[in-house]
């Protein structure tokens, strides 16, 4: 099993033309700097072995993953297993993004179906976090739904919670689409207990639907220890970009990381132009310059 000391003796970063500059591959600060995986989802499935070795030089030194649903097992590894790789690249796992399971009920580890065998494995791996990542199209619905969906998500996060894990909601933009006035996602927030289910912020989709992260985290102070950390292009598409190239002001956002919550950032970029890889190295070096 190839680990961190031995990806770097094969001098395998200067093919690729990744290998960073002495200041970047530098001691840690204190302060985690985050990857969500699914950037670099392709190069997973693949070689997860080679791909947390890279993703590690680059500086990373803590991890969210998107795959656990169906299979049961992280990128084809055991709990154990997992974490040990974790460990060798030095690598702290924080969060893991889990489905509803609501549509899919011949899925096994979601929170539908499963779940407590779900929080077991993250208990094993040493997850902190387990997070509601994504609801299908069947599963957004009217408000009474979403009000249901809640009563879900606090189950969940009393069983995550008898683990010692915090459940988390996960947005995207569909959550601020107003029915009869009211938001989905302000239902959402106010029919979960606080203590039981926290939020995920996904800076980039907030702001794809015009929404203010900094009124979300002074109306609900403490309830976003997690964010992802995602840009958006100035052009009319509104895409994905690399941390520093967009829109999203980051700098005023991270002033009011105290008022939020926030325990842990991932970055994450759905779609890159090219190699995730090179996209990623440019956002940490952005993110460790002007964010931490």
């Amino acid at each position: 099993m190839l680990n961190r000391r031995d990806f770097l003796r094969t001098g395998a970063m200067a093919s690729t033309g990744l290998l960073l500059a002495p200041e970047i591959l530098s001691a840690y600060k204190p302060k985690y700097i985050g990857l969500q995986l699914y950037t670099v989802r392709d190069l997973m499935a693949k070689e997860p072995v080679l791909t947390l070795a890279r993703v590690s030089e680059i500086g990373f030194n803590c991890i969210e993953t998107a795959t656990y649903t169906g299979s049961q097992r992280f990128y084809g590894m055991d709990a154990a297993n997992f974490k040990r790789v974790l460990s060798d690249n030095d690598l702290h796992y924080a969060s893991g993004h889990y489905l509803l399971g609501e549509s899919m009920p011949d899925t096994k580890g979601t929170i539908s179906n499963g779940w407590e065998k779900a929080v077991e494995d993250a208990h094993e791996a040493g997850l902190k976090y387990m997070v509601c990542a994504y609801l299908m199209d069947a599963e957004r619905g009217t408000l009474d739904h979403y009000k249901q969906t809640a009563d879900k998500l606090n189950r969940a996060g009393e069983i995550a919670k008898q683990a010692g894990i915090q459940l988390c909601y996960h947005n995207h933009d569909f959550e601020f689409i107003a029915q009869d006035g009211k938001l989905p996602y302000d239902v959402l927030l106010s029919s979960t207990d606080k203590e039981l289910v926290k939020m995920e912020l996904d800076l980039y989709w907030v702001y794809k639907a015009k929404q203010d992260p900094i009124a979300l985290f002074n109306a609900n102070p403490g309830r976003f220890p997690l964010w992802h950390v995602k840009d958006m292009d100035n052009t009319a598409k509104q895409d994905f970009t690399e941390v520093g190239n967009g829109v999203i002001p980051f700098k005023n956002i991270f002033a009011q990381q105290k008022t939020a919550g926030l325990k842990y950032f991932f970055n994450e970029q759905d779609k890159t132009p090219g190699d995730p890889m090179v996209s990623i190295t440019q956002s940490f070096k952005y993110i460790k310059k002007n964010l931490v």
